[in-house]
């Protein structure tokens, strides 16, 4: 049967959050061990038993969906994906269960990725704000409109509806020209920063060293990348796209759009929540749509 094995990014996270795994699995509870050494601070404790204010710390959010997403995949008896992707930070999860990562190499750039995109909020304020029930090219328009202040289209989540990123100035101006436009839903969202434009560029700097000094390895099936939407095998076009996906849109929309052509029914989300899942929903209510689960 033809998968698609789908991978979840931040703001999937919950208190309690891969205590089930670490229970269920002497393996899950070695790697998730592994990780308390190389994150130098137990993220176990925070993930079991932390509150959803230190959850959305961070050193912690990031690490914590990446951790849930890879050792409840190498749980699976049955992960036999003929293809995989992953929303944002989702992509780092499944490079490491596609085996183009190392668990241990993943989550050191996973945490790398976070600590320089709060070091790039902080240098830089922005925000973000969901577009809901217009064309992308409405949301485009106006955004290439606005001369002076940095916006940009950052996540293609679904047809009908873009997340914009940028300056709070400009994020603003955007979304009053939207309603005037009248776009009846313009939603900020509560993010630390302005993700996926170009105010990410010091984050997208850093990471890239880390990235170069990574090895990305063949996988076991193509991964569908944010930057293009587009299926790829080549470690070296991965590892570029990896590199531009910080400061480039999220192509979800179009992403979802060639797994379903590739003749795809059946996404299993594995991780944390079901948002993927609903995404794939607004694009074609017949699929079959499932969470990855472990006995």
């Amino acid at each position: 049967m033809i998968k698609a094995y789908v991978f979840p990014g931040q703001g999937a996270q919950f208190v309690g959050m891969g205590k089930d795994l670490f229970d269920k699995s002497a393996k899950a509870q070695d790697m998730f061990k592994k990780a308390n050494k190389i994150l130098k601070f137990n993220i176990t404790d925070v993930m079991f038993e932390g509150t959803d204010e230190d959850l959305r710390q961070t050193k912690v959010t990031q690490p914590a969906i990446f951790l849930h997403s890879v050792i409840l995949a190498s749980m699976l008896e049955d992960f036999d994906p003929t293809m995989v992707a992953g929303h944002s930070l989702g992509e780092f999860s499944a490079l490491v269960a596609n085996k183009v990562l190392t668990f241990e190499d993943g989550l050191r750039l996973v945490s790398k990725r976070a600590l320089a995109m709060q070091q790039a909020c902080e240098a830089q304020p922005g925000t973000m704000a969901a577009v809901v029930g217009t064309e992308d090219s409405l949301v485009e328009d106006i955004c290439a409109s606005i001369k002076d202040m940095v916006v940009v289209p950052a996540n293609y989540n679904c047809p009908g509806q873009l997340v914009i990123s940028g300056s709070v100035e400009g994020v603003a101006a955007a979304s009053e020209k939207l309603k005037e436009a009248g776009v009846k839903r313009v939603v900020p969202l509560s993010v630390g920063g302005a993700f996926h434009s170009p105010l990410m560029e010091p984050a997208r700097v850093e990471l890239a060293e880390a990235i170069n000094e990574t090895t990305f390895s063949q996988g076991i099936c193509p991964i569908y990348q944010n930057v293009t939407g587009q299926s790829v095998n080549d470690p070296e076009i991965i590892k570029n796209n990896l590199i531009s996906q910080l400061t480039s849109p999220v192509l979800w929309t179009q992403t979802m759009s060639n797994i379903l052509a590739n003749g795809v029914r059946n996404i299993i989300e594995v991780g944390p929540g079901t948002v993927l899942q609903g995404l794939f929903k607004k694009m074609d209510r017949n699929l079959e749509l499932s969470s990855a689960t472990v006995e």
